[in-house]
Formats: structure tokens, sequence, C-alpha cells
């Protein structure tokens, strides 16, 4: 290969200011969050922008906001810093590896996006155990509505290592992403305990689970009225029922610590589901410290729906 062609790679440092404009949303607040000139921040994307072929900013009076182009190559941007960042951690742990050690040394940040009931219910023993195994990684969690893009879009633009997401939904996981289901999770009628007829009562629903691909399901049930009242998450629902505000069809995963106010009900055998599984680039989920977090997240899967 010519000496030409490494001339167009972007450099760690070109990435890492193309990562702080979009950021930052500006040349000025980038440069200051990197410790730069202005001068030199622009000279930076500029330079990118040659490279790539594309302008990657529009700037503007307030600032500046990514084009289509910048925004897909500063997501690129982030996964390839992250895999920089895991350099060091890999080759120590291949290196104990060979050297027939008991156990991988990894350590830094491991960055997890989640959905509420996930984060709650499934995430918690799957960190325990990979803390007490691999106490020198430090894991880092953020909480990400699963609407739209949800948990597989921070994963795609470099937010998060690994995504916790429902899937199979209405919004596929991205084809740069891949994917595998940890658990398979039942619906159930929820609603006040000892009502004599809790079909009759108001739907309470909330965002999350319209996303649900259970919906050809929910089309079909002629007992189930649209939603009458929206809650904020799954926990309220669960607030508002038991208050006797209403019933819910929700997943066993939200179910879990339910109040001693509900009644649980069985859907009966054509009950729908939801698919809980992660998901990841394929480069981090070679990493050692990813692969520990499926490990964990596998085990942690057989406990909280049996």
């Amino acid at each position: 290969m010519s000496a030409g062609r490494f001339d167009q790679d972007l450099a760690p440092h070109e990435l890492r200011v193309l990562v702080a404009v979009e950021r930052e949303r500006g040349f000025s607040a980038a440069a200051a969050a990197l410790g730069l000139t202005q001068s030199a921040v622009s000279h930076s994307v500029r330079g990118s922008e040659r490279k790539i072929g594309a302008v990657l900013f529009q700037r503007g009076r307030s600032g500046a906001t990514p084009t289509p182009a910048g925004e897909r190559a500063v997501a690129h941007a982030r996964r390839i810093l992250r895999l920089y960042e895991s350099l060091a951690t890999e080759a120590r742990a291949a290196s104990a590896a060979s050297a027939d050690a008991t156990d991988e040394t990894l350590t830094g940040p491991l960055r997890i996006a989640a959905f509420r009931s996930a984060a709650l219910y499934l995430l918690p023993a799957a960190l325990e155990r990979l803390r007490a195994r691999h106490p020198g990684i430090t894991p880092e969690v953020r909480i990400v509505r699963e609407v739209g893009r949800g948990t597989a879009g921070e994963v795609a633009d470099g937010h998060a290592d690994l995504g916790i997401a429902t899937i199979g939904t209405s919004t596929p996981v991205p084809p740069e992403l891949i994917a595998s289901v940890l658990v398979e999770e039942p619906y159930f009628l929820v609603h006040p305990v000892g009502h004599p007829d809790p079909r009759s009562l108001p739907l309470v629903d909330w965002l999350e689970n319209c996303s649900s691909y259970t919906r050809d399901w929910w089309r079909d049930q002629e007992w189930l009225p649209p939603a009458q009242v929206r809650a904020e998450d799954d926990g309220a629902v669960l607030s508002m029922v038991s208050s006797g505000l209403g019933m819910a069809v929700m997943p066993q995963l939200s179910l879990t610590g339910a109040p001693l106010t509900l009644e649980i009900t069985d859907l009966g055998p054509e009950r729908p589901t939801r698919s809980v599984g992660y998901v990841t680039t394929p480069e981090l989920a070679r990493t050692a410290s990813v692969r520990a977090l499926i490990r964990e997240l596998r085990a942690a899967a057989k406990g909280p729906l049996q």
C-alpha cells in the first residue's frame, strides 16, 4: 500500500475533534473542551472533510450542526475511538490468557444502554457478577426509552458499547450491529385485586409498550379498548393500576416486585411475548469486556423470569 493512502486516513486526534464539535455544537465550544484554539479545530475539521470528500458540518451563527454525512462520520468516529481505548485492555487480556492466568485482567469503562425495566431487574445481577470477577471494570449505565432508535441507536451512534433492547420490534436492529435474544417474556393482564370484571376497566398504557411487536395481537383483542390513560413508563402504569385507575397488559419483566394490591392474570396460550436481548457492534462483540458482560447477562436472564 502506498504512503499516499495513509495520508487520507483520519488520525485519532481528528476523530476526537469531530466528536467534540458534534457534542458541543460549535467550534469554539469544542476548542474549549479539547484545550485547543478555534482555528486549530476549524483546520482539523476542514482537513477531515477534505479527506472524506464530504461536508460534515453546516456552519452558522448559532454554531455547527452535523450534516447527514457528519452524523454518520461522527458515529463511526466514536466507535473507532472506543476501539482505540480498548486496545491496551485487550492486549493485556490476551497476554494473561497466553500465560495461563486464571482470569483475564479487564479494566476501564463499559458503557451500557438499557430500557427501564431491564436496567432495574435484569442488569443489576449481571453487573454484580461482572464486578466480582472483574473489579477493574467500571460500568456506565444510561437509561434510554425503547422508542424510535432506542438502545440500539445508542450503540450504532457510538454512545454505548452494548444495549439491552427489545428484539424483533417494529424498529429493526441497524444492519451494522449484531443482536441476540436473552429471554422471551410473556405478557399478562394486570388489574386491581378482587375486581369483579377487570376487562371492563379503562386501559392504562405507556409509549414503550406500544412499540412492541405485539401490535398484531393487540389489534385482534376486541375486549381491549384504546388506551384512556397514558403514563410515562411501566412503573407509573403499575402505580395507576394499583390505585384502581384501570387495567394494563404488561410484559413479565415490568411486573417484577409488583405490589400486592395488583392481580396478575394469565392471558392464555395465545398470549403475546416480548424478546429481550443485547445489541453491540461486531468489533466490540470480540472484546473481552463485552464478552464478559454477555456471559453474565445470559446467566442473569435465567433468574428474573423464573
